[in-house]
């Protein structure tokens, strides 16, 4: 069974860190899924392909898939650099501000 372990980037709607701090281990779909004929819903009968657990560390993570003997990869987390602007966001409203604001 192949499992993936990594941690989330955060969405494209979200400007701070939630849920991006812990790692996350998935299971990868073992089997294609199918096409309902009737209601032309995709189904599957891998229930391991929804299991999605969550760890502290990533050392944790990788202790458990091990215990478990599983076959699992480990996607390095891309860290983004922190935008820290002088003043903050509290300069846009600054009352010493020399010169016109505008947008």
């Amino acid at each position: 069974m192949r499992a993936r372990i990594y941690q989330p980037a955060r969405s494209a709607m979200q400007s701070g860190q939630a849920k991006t701090k812990t790692w996350i281990l998935e299971f990868a779909p073992e089997m294609t899924r199918s096409l309902d004929p009737l209601m032309g819903w995709t189904s599957s009968a891998d229930t391991q392909s929804q299991v999605k657990m969550g760890f502290d560390t990533q050392e944790a993570a990788v202790k458990y898939a091990r215990e478990n003997g599983l076959n699992y990869a480990l996607s390095a987390p891309h860290n983004r650099r922190p935008i820290i602007r002088n003043g903050g966001y509290g300069e846009n409203f600054a009352t010493k501000r020399r010169g016109s604001w505008t947008h």
